[in-house]
């Protein structure tokens, strides 16, 4: 991070950005505000249920039904409006998700370094940019060290330019990354003027894949919808050969067509997804695409980078091991003489402007351990970036009576490969290296080299070093990582390690963190030697990976996702960023995140707990399973409307029109909000972390939970035909046993709005679980019911008439056993698998 601005640079003044804005405008690309309010109304006027409720409002109209034309309109708002809070409440959601997603620019302003949200950056503007930021808009270079960029999103070469204010080429752009080092760059252009811009590259633009869960969800709309359209066409045929009415025969076509119509699911998947995101981001989980959380809840292997990730990414400097003199000194010896060379090469071989948390570290430690603070007259000549496999670095100072240092750090194998060591003496150093590596710290190599004239070899490795030593930097465990694994494990979830470091500071930190299986370890240049079939192997049974480099990251994901993992991938650094691009779901941390890291990722954690991934993984397992029972409440509730309307009309029964488009509609009023509002609130099964995760590979419904839920709805349906039945033998009349059958839906949909919270447990046990939206829309429901009964002008309008308790009572009854005989089916489930627990 950039702590000291050089002096020359100033930045925009508050007058100065106000011109600037007004002339050139906002750093934006497009401005068209795609939720607005009449585009959300027309979209919710076009779903077929709003065509149909317009078709048979307009029939009424038409044939003089006044009165019927009159609710059917109001139905129509009432509908819509509900479909309008739905989608405008999603639109809000994912709008404010969008607003988390843009990524902050740091900017010099009146001298001061400021964070301002990407829109706002002016031209003019003093960008600040450094390893693993996305590059905002153009300009050129005013200042930089060790500054390298990536154009590929531009140019399609995907390899480092290397960038200074006094190089030929000095400009950025938008789009591009930083790999290396930092820069302050004028902002020239921005928005549509960009580069970017006018080739219209742009995020919003990308169209986003849908999930296995939503094509498998509309594959069993269409259905629905095909065979609506059938019985449709069934019974406008049936109701016209009878009657020879081809208005009412239309209004009866029309009667089941909406009572077939499952409308509310791709509203309830909408809403479920969006408003999933929405209670993650308040959790301080990021999400960029809503159907990610599903996927989430699929997890079956976590990959997480060591460093920052599973560690606080403090980097103190803890000890330091001289080779002169064979020793290793702690943190109140720092101001001893041996090692003072050591710290002041560590400090010249890092960037003058650290923004690394080792480098700020170093800076720090000279700060406090040297007498003389020498950085003002030394000047940096030439330098060698982090580079090679493994990396190290090299910068070459000189003050003004020509006296050079040159200064190189990295890898301790980088180092020992290019020092004038003996192979005997490698071997000690390598052992001392294993020694501190074992208790966890992460080791860099100090050397020092000369060279006279300035004709600098073409590579650092090039040089001949004199080994200095070893710098052992502590980075412990996050606070409560162990617990955080625990849950992991507990949840069925395989856990990998892939990091850069060393075997045996990752294995001290994995024992550390508590990870299972922490001694089985592979490194990234043994990885990459291996066949496909070993290195198949290998991802399944190894927890650790080290040494490990971008392409043996992506290796390990890629070979987890081929034997069919559903794989989430953790990392904050550059070198994390195509293995969290390849994955399944990308997760980025936050504050100490790279912006190529969060670019690259599909979640972001805010405050970089790892905590909050559970909590993601949990909600995408709760938003699936409250998917699955609200469709399952569908497909149940759907079959007993649509075959009261039917089996009487084809079979030629005394009272053929027990509902009508009045009624069908009511029940759809009920069941649009207990299927995408009641069931979105409902809290997970409390077994539910304790599964293992979901194949993706699995249809939505296995044959076994759809017979389940097409019984339930037969069974309602037996309950409802018995009671129509008895109300005829009784001599009941139409108005009669229409609400006789009527209100015995009615309770059994209360019914079994209560049974299928859980597939698993007593609906008394899920009373436990504190939903009052569920309750408030059966307590609405019940109200209703008593003005349809007892409140004439709205008996006479619904076709109904009173009835007295005892029928009531039967209703109540006959619903009570039509759906609560899935309580025994649950009892005997529970029964089955304690005895299985038991057995095994």
């Amino acid at each position: 991070m950039l702590t000291n601005i050089p002096s020359q640079l100033k930045g925009l003044t508050e007058e100065a950005l106000k011109l600037s804005r007004e002339k050139y405008g906002y750093n934006v690309i497009t401005e068209a505000d795609k939720g607005r309010w009449i585009d959300i109304l027309l979209d919710v006027v076009k779903e077929p249920m709003m065509l149909l409720l317009m078709a048979v409002t307009v029939i009424y109209t038409i044939v003089g039904d006044y009165n019927e034309a009159l609710f059917m309109f109001v139905s129509l708002l009432a509908i819509s409006a509900i479909s309008f809070y739905q989608d405008n409440r999603s639109k809000k959601a994912l709008k404010a998700l969008e607003k988390l997603n843009e990524p902050l620019s740091k900017v010099i302003r009146n001298a001061e370094i400021l964070e301002v949200p990407t829109h706002e950056l002016a031209v003019g503007d003093l960008c600040v940019v450094e390893e693993g930021r996305l590059i905002n808009a153009d300009g050129s270079i005013v200042h930089s060290n060790d500054f390298s960029v990536n154009e590929s999103s531009l140019t399609g070469e995907s390899f480092s330019v290397f960038k200074s204010s006094e190089s030929a080429d000095n400009a950025v752009y938008s789009g591009t990354i930083v790999l290396s080092g930092l820069a302050i760059f004028e902002v020239k252009k921005i928005g549509k003027e960009s580069r970017i811009g006018k080739i219209g590259l742009s995020i919003k633009d990308i169209e986003e894949e849908k999930s296995p869960l939503h094509i498998q969800i509309t594959k069993f709309i269409r259905s629905m919808a095909i065979i609506g359209i059938v019985i449709f066409l069934m019974v406008c045929i049936v109701n016209y050969y009878h009657t020879h009415d081809i208005i009412h025969s239309l209004l009866n076509g029309l009667t089941l067509a909406m009572s077939i119509l499952p409308e509310e699911i791709p509203v309830a998947f909408t809403t479920f997804m969006a408003l999933g995101a929405w209670k993650l981001m308040r959790e301080g989980v990021i999400i960029k695409r809503s159907s990610i959380v599903e996927t989430l809840g699929s997890t079956t292997v976590i990959c997480s980078d060591k460093t920052g990730t599973i560690t606080q990414n403090t980097m103190q400097l803890k000890m330091i091991w001289s080779y002169p003199s064979c020793r290793t000194y702690e943190k109140e010896e720092y101001r001893n003489p041996d090692v003072s060379d050591i710290i002041m090469h560590a400090m010249w071989s890092s960037e003058p402007v650290p923004f690394d948390p080792m480098e700020k570290s170093l800076h720090q430690v000279y700060e406090q351990s040297q007498t003389i603070d020498q950085r003002e007259m030394f000047q940096m000549i030439h330098e060698y970036p982090l580079g090679g496999n493994p990396p190290m670095m090299t910068h070459i100072y000189e003050d003004k009576n020509g006296q050079r240092i040159i200064s190189a750090k990295g890898a301790p194998e980088a180092i020992l490969a290019v020092s004038n060591l003996t192979e005997n003496e490698k071997g000690e150093i390598k052992k001392q290296v294993n020694t501190l590596a074992a208790q966890g710290y992460r080791i860099l190599a100090v050397g020092k080299s000369k060279w006279e004239g300035s004709n600098f070899p073409e590579a650092q490795q090039d040089f001949v070093f004199l080994f200095l030593g070893l710098l052992a930097f502590e980075d412990l465990p996050k606070e409560d990582i162990q617990q955080v694994f625990s849950q992991i494990h507990d949840a069925g979830i395989q856990l990998k390690v892939i990091t850069g470091d060393y075997t045996d500071t990752t294995r001290a930190i994995a024992k550390q963190a508590g990870i299972i299986n922490y001694t089985s370890a592979i490194s990234g240049e043994e990885l990459m030697q291996q066949s496909e079939e070993d290195l198949m192997q290998t991802v399944e049974e190894r927890t650790l990976f080290t040494r490990m480099f971008p392409d043996a990251k992506l290796a390990v994901v890629k070979a987890l996702k081929k034997k069919g993992e559903i794989v989430t991938m953790l990392g904050d650094g550059v070198n994390d960023s195509p293995a969290l691009k390849a994955a399944h779901i990308g997760v980025a941390m936050g504050n100490k995140g790279t912006e190529i890291a969060k670019a690259a990722a599909d979640l972001v954690i805010t405050n970089d707990y790892l905590g909050k991934l559970i909590i993601g993984i949990a909600a995408g397992r709760r938003i699936y399973a409250n998917i699955k029972k609200a469709i399952q409440y569908i497909i149940s509730i759907h079959i007993p409307i649509i075959l009261i309307v039917a089996l009487p009309l084809f079979f030629g029964w005394v009272y053929p029109e027990i509902f009508t488009p009045l009624h069908v509609i009511f029940l759809e009023l009920v069941m649009g909000p207990t299927c995408s509002i009641v069931y979105e609130n409902e809290p997970m099964d409390k077994n539910t972390m304790y599964q293992p995760p979901r194949p993706m590979t699995d249809t939505f419904f296995k044959w076994t939970e759809l017979t389940l839920s097409i019984l339930q709805g037969l069974i309602i349906t037996l309950g409802m035909l018995f009671i129509y039945q008895y109300s005829v033998n009784h001599g009941g009349s139409e108005a009669h046993t229409r609400t006789m059958v009527f209100i015995t839906l009615i309770f059994s949909n209360i019914f079994l709005s209560f049974a299928n919270r859980s597939f698993y447990y007593s609906i008394i046990e899920s009373f436990k679980k504190y939903n009052p939206l569920l309750i408030g829309i059966n307590v609405l429901v019940l109200g209703s019911l008593f003005v349809f009964l007892y409140f004439p002008p709205a008996t006479s309008f619904f076709m109904l008439t009173s009835l007295g308790l005892s029928d009531i009572g039967i209703t109540f009854g006959v619903a009570a056993v039509s759906v609560l005989w899935f309580e025994l089916y649950k009892w005997i489930k529970r029964l089955t698998e304690k005895r299985g627990h038991i057995n095994t």
